[in-house]
């Protein structure tokens, strides 16, 4: 019988903001999957659909991003005549500020060039002043997660057969989103308001102005989740029953809302109002891969058991030994590499290596601990957990990497590596747990979010028993619901939450 099993999956590294997001591709509300793709235009007062191809092309360097997107498009229906070539290059560059764990991302056009031809009529952007953009993000460049929130204001000016008119486009509106190692998401919530000025002869061979004014609000998402789905082995005489699959999935949602001038026999009526909506969806082809197969000895029928094998199967855990030993406790060491592997924190250590082979003497790596040794296999992955301050040595200069770890402390680590330590209430609350007097006063911050956000629950007697060693076990029940929150719940508050896709 195959086993169905959600996780939380890869999406990019975490150390650095210039990397490929689940991005929607510019500002005009459209989706695509690998083959197509789709919009609504609005210009001429009428929504069109037009669809085509799109391609994106990025390239990084130090703190600077440029993206470019080149559209061919026709509309949907063949019994209009039109054509929408797009080609537009956005400059990014950012300001990091290490000090405060975030970077400021600042956005503006560096090319662009735009002919929507619909009909007899052709509109394109004015080549001084066509189209400007201003847009800033912020990042808040936590250890399992990158948050981001960004203010937009643009303006498309477009000339109407060269000398017949023009139609002004002021685009306003936002982003937010997340990207980890698992996933990512990203919404844009913009408002267009469109003013359409057009020359035009009356009945009479006089020349009128003909102006109308228009509002449409997009909605757009993009979203990129990963799963894992259980595989039995259906040879009977093989060396393993089943193992894991990784599946990758993106989708893009859009909604258009719009309000717009009546048309009555080709006549634009500014004053009746036609409002409606018109929705876009579009999925990549999904991917799989294989992963690791577990086997260890002592974890059959355990209750345990499909955490350990999830973890193991994603690399969280790297265990040589045939037995893994669920029931005893966790150590300060073995749960900082569990949360690093899990959030795919890039070891300093590999930047030290690749810059002692650079020409000249580089200073000596010196660890912050006594007893852990620059050159321990585990000293990686304690530098960066301490340097993103996710965890700190039980004294000053000593880490104690082979202490159990404690239930409150295990928490604690993981809201840290999230961010959300600041958000739980002013202090003097309480939390749920019957044995709330129990909590460390510096772990009740942690605990509290945890159970608001479903990574721990009590027991029988509803309590988190925090002073309590945990176990393995425990320990991967907790990696896992960690994992899932920055897979489910994350997509669910920034896609569906947001735009109320469903």
């Amino acid at each position: 019988m195959k086993k169905f099993i959600t996780v939380c999956m890869v999406l990019m590294m975490l150390l650095t903001p210039i990397t490929v997001w689940a991005t929607p591709p510019g500002f005009s509300g459209g989706v695509n999957n690998e083959y197509k793709y789709e919009e609504w235009v609005f210009i001429t007062g009428e929504p069109i659909k037009f669809v085509g191809t799109v391609d994106v092309k990025e390239k990084n360097k130090s703190n600077e991003k440029t993206v470019s997107y080149t559209f061919k498009l026709k509309p949907e229906d063949q019994s209009i005549k039109g054509q929408l070539d797009r080609k537009i290059t956005l400059l990014t560059t950012y300001d990091r500020r290490n000090d405060k764990g975030q970077t400021i991302g600042q956005t503006t056009v560096d090319k662009y060039k735009e002919t929507i031809k619909i009909g007899k009529d052709k509109y394109e952007l004015a080549k001084d002043g066509g189209y400007e953009l201003s847009k800033s993000d912020i990042i808040d460049n936590r250890p399992a997660s990158d948050f981001y929130s960004g203010n937009l204001k643009a303006r498309k000016y477009y000339k109407i057969n060269k000398d017949e008119g023009e139609v002004i486009v002021d685009i306003s509106g936002g982003n937010v989103g997340y990207n980890n190692f698992w996933g990512g998401t990203e919404t844009q919530i913009l408002d267009y308001t469109i003013t359409s000025r057009r020359q035009k002869e009356d009945k009479d061979g006089d020349i009128d102005e003909a102006t109308w004014h228009g509002t449409v609000r997009v909605q757009v998402s993009d979203s990129l989740t990963k799963t894992l789905k259980y595989s039995d082995n259906e040879a009977n005489f093989s060396s393993f029953y089943g193992g894991h699959v990784r599946v990758t999935n993106q989708e893009m949602v859009s909604s258009y809302d719009y309000n717009l001038p009546k048309i009555e026999d080709d006549e634009i009526n500014d004053r009746r109002r036609k409002i409606g909506s018109k929705l876009l969806r579009e999925k990549m082809v999904p991917k799989v891969e294989r992963l690791i197969i577990p086997k260890f000895k002592d974890i059959g029928g355990h209750w345990a058991e499909e955490y350990i094998k999830k973890l193991y199967s994603l690399d969280v855990f790297d265990e040589n030994s045939l037995f893994f030993k669920p029931d005893i406790p966790f150590t300060r060491v073995e749960f900082i590499k569990g949360v690093i592997r899990a959030c795919n924190i890039r070891p300093s250590l590999e930047e030290v290596k690749k810059t002692r082979r650079t020409r000249g003497k580089q200073p000596k790596e010196v660890s912050p601990f006594k007893d852990v040794a620059v050159n321990d296999p585990d000293y990686k992955y304690i530098k960066d957990g301490v340097e993103k301050n996710i965890i700190s040595g039980v004294t000053e200069d000593l880490f104690k990497p082979d202490k159990p770890l404690t239930k409150a402390q295990a928490v604690t680590i993981l809201i840290k590596a999230l961010g959300f330590e600041s958000k739980a209430p002013n202090p003097g609350f309480y939390t749920s747990f019957t044995d709330d007097n129990k909590i460390p006063s510096w772990a009740k911050d942690s605990i509290y979010m945890a159970k608001e956000i479903g990574l721990i629950y009590g027991d029988d007697y509803n309590r988190i028993n925090p002073n309590k060693n945990i176990t393995r076990a425990e320990g991967s029940e907790m990696l896992v619901r960690f994992l899932e929150f920055l897979q489910k719940d994350l997509q669910r508050d920034y896609r569906e939450n947001i735009i109320n896709f469903r």
